[in-house]
């Protein structure tokens, strides 16, 4: 107004100030004016209604101006609305007679923090005095996470101790490592929303050996040398530090007085050629009668194939006395008394043949006899095909692959085995006694496409497992095969009804088990874990597992991954996002599709928990320089249909980021994409790579390898020694009034809610020890099976120390 004085202007006491909403709860903005008449607030350029305003009005008691206080509340669905657009901002505009006045702007955001770290430490070896550098990203967030370091679960406080320091990206560094710098180091992440861990680093600070001085040269012996030594002690190799290199003796000629110069004529070296012939002749002719003379006893027929294969592993104990009370043990033997046996298949030995589990031959081992045994071998390429031939004619196992990328199979008797597909995460263990004695039975195991097996799903029901067959179906087993699968699904008892599913050889489906029940017709049972189950079948056939949401909270698990290119040479470039089960099998299909489109992974894989709730899952790209590249997307986002990911029929589906290159020569690109499900948590992958060579996830393209064969069969398939295992089950079978039986080794193996089950069975402990071989298998710890069976009261942990070192 013309001629109004600015001190009647109003001016702010209080400004609105920055805030964060955390989680669902709102936050208020206040401010304060005098002198003021009004105050409303403007958010994003608009005027909050008057209603949602809060007013007070007093007088300043120094001036006597009038002195107004306003508050407004801003929640969590404010400040979403306007999610892509920009920030979400609010300020004060004060009146009085003499004008307004606004004042600054306060932004408001939504605090999070993602679970996932942009990068994690690594653990290393280094040498002492070597320096140690630990790398830290923490997980997206707002405001900023704030890092920090444990050493040991202990705080690593730089302040406190000057070996260490942190880099401003948040790297822990060690200059100078020291031996006491050995420890895990785990990288902790908070900020007002949540605090979270990364993986613990081990990092190893070893010492390489080093020589002493060398000794004093020795007198001069007869065959005029001496020599002197050193030894590697200054210092001596520390934490798998290396061992000196060189040589710790010397040698060399030495010339006295005393030292004999002469040398043997010719007769001495005639002398010794004639005496060492003789040795030889006589060794070998003792040989020779030695031979006969077994030949003649055993009285076996020269045309008999050599029998010792089939017990190969089945050597002699070492001459050192057996422990009081466990020489029994040593002398039991399986029952290889069948006189006619064909094996048909390659046998693979899970350990070397100089460490195989050493046995005596006992009164319990019947001898082979005069029978024929024969061993026929063959590669399991070439048996897996001529197994497929010969079954491809019958109903049952006509969708079979012809091929034996995604299929096992081998031969097998009472001593059972184990088939596995490599880098799926799905094997089949058959136990020991499993298949009749005199039986036996070519199995497989075969990995199944969904669109070669149409398998029916109605209403919120989903796939969550990989299809699989092991058969022939008609085999007799007389004690349940464990069938391992690998499943995506975040189980909650509350949120999931899970199935296991069966199909019959008319291709009908039928429900075989409610995991967590027992099948009444006692065939099937269900151990689900947290990433795979674990299924008891006494009937082989075709399973798979199949979810029914129970509440909109139920989760799949889905793996996010990102190719690209590895080379360009147009203008346009191509980023693959692909949305695939979380499980082993479909990351293997994806990589070998990716091989063959020459694509390269171009971040690390993340996880998202894809909910039930009707919500499309969307793509976005953002934060892209717009003077090297554009986007030649017309929406602002992708979408993919909710039951299509929720089905789980497509076990991977993509879309794809079309982008152009500005400049030929523009080779780094750095952006973001988002993954997100509509009103749910998402992903952000933060890209920066170099388009023409960059192949810093390479390493996530090749897989770990399960096992070098994927049939064993016999001893080798199993981690428990075979009579290790029977006098387990002699012991714990039979209840005990004080407890020392197979229910407390369930409890000690964190089994116990399985013991219905496993009392329904004649052996409860081969069922418990079964469930371990099939959880454990290869890299189990015998060790501690070994702890926990003697904690039970009825077994020496000596014997398993003995015996898992002679396995």
């Amino acid at each position: 107004m013309p001629g109004a004085s600015s001190d009647l202007l109003p001016h702010f006491l209080l400004e609105p100030q920055d805030v964060y909403i955390v989680k669902n709860k709102p936050v208020s903005l206040a401010c304060r004016a005098t002198p003021a008449t009004q105050i409303y607030f403007k958010c994003n350029g608009e005027w909050v209604h008057q209603g949602e305003h809060v007013t007070q009005r007093s007088t300043d008691q120094g001036t006597g101006l009038p002195l107004m206080d306003v508050r407004i509340d801003i929640s969590r669905q404010q400040v979403e609305r306007i999610f892509g657009l920009e920030e979400y901002w609010c300020q004060c505009v004060a009146w009085s007679s003499s004008g307004t006045t606004k004042s600054q702007k306060a932004y408001v955001r939504i605090a999070y923090l993602r679970k996932n770290f942009e990068e994690e430490p690594m653990g290393r070896e280094v040498s002492i005095e070597q320096e140690i550098v630990l790398a830290c990203r923490p997980p997206e967030g707002i405001p900023p996470a704030e890092v920090e370091w444990l050493r040991n679960e202990e705080l690593v406080d730089p302040a406190l101790d000057a070996s260490v320091y942190v880099t401003p990206e948040h790297s822990l560094v060690v200059p100078r490592a020291r031996l006491a710098d050995t420890a895990n180091y785990t990288c902790v992440a908070k900020n007002m929303v949540a605090r979270r861990r990364s993986s613990s680093a081990a990092v190893t600070v070893y010492v390489d050996g080093g020589w002493s001085g060398w000794s004093r040269w020795s007198l001069c012996a007869l065959d005029c040398t001496h020599w002197r030594s050193r030894e590697c002690s200054e210092p001596a190799p520390r934490s798998g530090g290396q061992d000196c290199q060189g040589a710790e003796l010397e040698t060399r000629n030495c010339t006295t007085e005393l030292c004999s110069h002469a040398a043997s004529g010719p007769e001495d070296v005639a002398l010794y050629v004639g005496l060492m012939a003789v040795a030889v002749c006589l060794v070998l002719l003792l040989l020779v009668v030695v031979l006969v003379c077994c030949r003649k006893k055993g009285g076996l027929d020269p045309d008999v194939a050599d029998s010792s294969i089939l017990t190969a592993g089945f050597q002699p104990v070492s001459s050192k006395p057996a422990k009081a009370g466990t020489s029994h043990l040593l002398t039991i033997q399986p029952d290889l008394s069948t006189t006619t046996m064909t094996y048909q298949g390659s046998l693979c030995s899970r350990q070397d043949g100089h460490s195989k589990f050493q046995l005596s031959n006992g009164h319990l081992l019947s001898p082979l006899g005069a029978g024929r045994h024969t061993l026929h071998h063959s590669s399991p390429a070439a048996e897996g095909l001529d197994f497929v031939s010969r079954f491809a004619a019958q109903s049952c196992f006509r969708s079979l692959p012809r091929g034996t990328a995604s299929m096992a199979c081998g031969t097998f008797n009472f001593l059972g085995g184990r088939l596995l597909i490599p880098n799926t995460g799905i094997s089949l263990l058959i136990p020991p006694d499993a298949i009749p004695r005199g039986k036996i039975y070519e199995v497989y195991l075969t990995l199944h496409k969904q669109e070669d097996v149409r398998l029916p799903l109605a209403g919120c029901q989903t796939l969550l497992s990989p299809i699989v067959s092991c058969g022939p179906p008609g085999v007799l087993l007389t004690r349940p095969a464990i069938l391992a699968l690998r499943h995506c699904v975040e189980a909650n008892a509350a949120d999931w009804s899970i199935r296991l599913k069966k199909q019959s050889c008319e291709g009908s489906w039928e429900d075989v088990l409610q995991v967590g029940e027992e099948a009444a017709s006692g065939l099937y049972y269900c151990q689900l874990e947290a990433q795979a189950a674990y299924v008891f079948t006494e009937q082989l056939g075709r399973f798979a597992l199949v979810g029914e949401s129970l509440s909109m909270a139920a989760a799949k698990r889905l793996k996010i991954l990102l190719f690209a290119p590895a080379s360009c040479s147009s203008l346009e470039y191509s980023v693959r996002v692909y949305c695939l089960r979380d499980t082993p099998d479909v990351l293997q299909e994806v990589i070998q599709l990716e091989k063959q489109l020459g694509g390269q992974l171009i971040g690390a894989p993340r996880v998202l928990h894809f909910k039930d709730s009707y919500h499309n899952l969307r793509l976005s790209i953002h934060d892209m320089p717009s003077s090297l590249w554009k986007s030649k997307l017309l929406a602002s986002y992708q979408e993919i249909p909710f039951y299509h990911l929720w089905s789980g029929l497509q076990p991977y589906l993509h879309c794809t980021f079309t982008l152009e290159r500005l400049s030929p020569s523009t080779c780094q690109l750095a952006c973001k994409i988002w993954v997100w499900q509509v009103e749910g948590d998402g992903q952000s992958f933060n890209i920066n790579f170099n388009i023409a060579k960059d192949t810093s996830f390479s390493d996530w393209l090749v897989p770990e390898s399960e096992a070098s064969c994927p049939a064993l069969v016999g001893p080798s398939a199993f981690k428990i020694p075979f009579l290790i295992r029977q006098k387990i089950i002699g012991s714990l079978d039979t209840p005990c009034a004080r407890g020392a039986d197979w229910r407390t080794l369930a409890q000690k193996l964190h089994l116990d809610s399985h013991l219905s089950f496993f009392a329904s069975k004649a052996s409860p402990t081969a069922m418990i020890l079964n469930l371990w071989e099939a959880r454990h298998f290869p890299s189990g710890n015998l060790a501690q099976l070994a702890t926990a069976v003697a904690e039970v009261g009825k077994q020496d942990s000596a014997l398993f120390a003995v015996s898992e070192a002679e396995c």
